[in-house]
């Protein structure tokens, strides 16, 4: 499931940088730390170059999750994946350095077997995000919004709600 995730973030950040020529900005790389509910993760994205006046663009992301849960009679961490695609609209409100943006998409879970009887669970997520650029190609960003999936932990004691919430991201992006 970690190859096909690659496999799926490297085909489309070459296609994207290759349509980037053509754009007058660029392709940005996002790598952030984050949570959802209780979850933390780790996670990389790839938003293309800005359309429409410089306002729309599409963004593909994946995290490496953790859910903490009860196995048997210890809590334990135990790893699962995500997949995010997604459209976001900016408003510049400070020249091209400070921006606002919202995003919403569809979310495509990888549960653990060890915590899941199912293989792929779908949702959607919404959220709002600030980005400052220290400069050109380098800038901060934090992300704050909700997921909804419906997904469940049906292999642990208590059945816990999983990647379900408040999300927030906190990271950097380059834009070579």
């Amino acid at each position: 499931m970690k190859s096909l995730l690659f496999a799926v973030l490297v085909l489309a950040g070459t296609t994207l940088s290759l349509s980037a020529k053509a754009q007058t900005n660029t392709v940005g790389f996002g790598f952030n730390i984050n949570q959802i509910q209780n979850d933390f993760g780790l996670g990389i994205d790839v938003v293309s170059p800005y359309f429409m006046q410089s306002s729309i663009a599409l963004k593909l992301g994946g995290n490496l999750k953790w859910l903490e849960h009860i196995d048997e009679t210890e809590t334990t961490w135990t790893t699962y994946q995500n997949l995010q695609m997604g459209i976001r609209s900016r408003h510049y409100i400070l020249e091209e350095r400070l921006f606002i943006y919202g995003e919403g998409g569809s979310i495509m879970l990888f549960p653990n077997e060890d915590f899941s009887s199912e293989d792929v669970v779908f949702g959607g997520y919404g959220l709002f995000g600030f980005e400052f650029k220290s400069c050109d190609s380098f800038g901060f960003y934090f992300e704050m919004g909700g997921v909804g999936t419906g997904a469940r932990a049906d292999e642990t004691a208590n059945k816990a709600i999983y990647s379900n919430g408040f999300l927030t991201n906190v990271g950097f992006r380059i834009t070579p």
